[in-house]
């Protein structure tokens, strides 16, 4: 894996990249992961390629699917509204974390604080228990980090960046 851009970001944001790119280095199965907010956009991805996809699908504001790219984020804001949903109908409290093991790979979403939430797409062979566990360490060290501020940071981070002009003002 390519680790992802960080310049220009503050300690928080870079350590954030830092632990997210060691989940993905250090955890056999792990195909990619994905931090979502609350409110379904996607924050912090394993897989810079995503992060650029992202920043261009804001700018062109496509109103479908961005293709498989961006398709970790938004299914771990879908299942994790839906376990959500699921767990305020039958009262048994908040959702800590989901598991999907289907034949050829396996979906994690885990709850990290404030409604962000960490997804893993693993792989069919991936010990599930491993991932969990690594999974629980990075919203453990990432949980107090993620602050409306660094939130936002990162929100930045994939937008588009403006061209600058070359124009003097009058």
């Amino acid at each position: 894996m390519t680790a992802p851009s960080t310049f220009g970001l503050s300690s928080e944001a870079r350590n954030l990249h830092w632990l997210l790119t060691n989940l993905v280095e250090e955890v056999p199965g792990i195909q990619s992961v994905a931090v979502v907010s609350s409110d379904g956009l996607l924050l912090l991805s394993s897989d810079p390629g995503r992060n650029a996809e992202a920043r261009d699908a804001r700018s062109e504001r496509r109103t479908g699917p961005r293709g498989s790219s961006a398709d970790l984020a938004t299914i771990v804001s879908g299942v994790g509204s839906l376990t959500i949903g699921a767990a305020r109908l039958m009262e048994f409290g908040g959702v800590k974390h989901t598991m999907v093991a289907m034949d050829e790979g396996s979906l994690f979403v885990m709850s990290i604080s404030d409604g962000s939430l960490l997804g893993v797409h693993g792989s069919a062979d991936c010990d599930m228990t491993v991932v969990a566990y690594h999974m629980a360490l990075f919203v453990g060290r990432a949980g107090h980090v993620l602050t409306p501020e660094l939130r936002s940071e990162l929100r930045k981070s994939l937008e588009p960046q403006q061209p600058q002009s070359t124009g003097s003002a009058r």
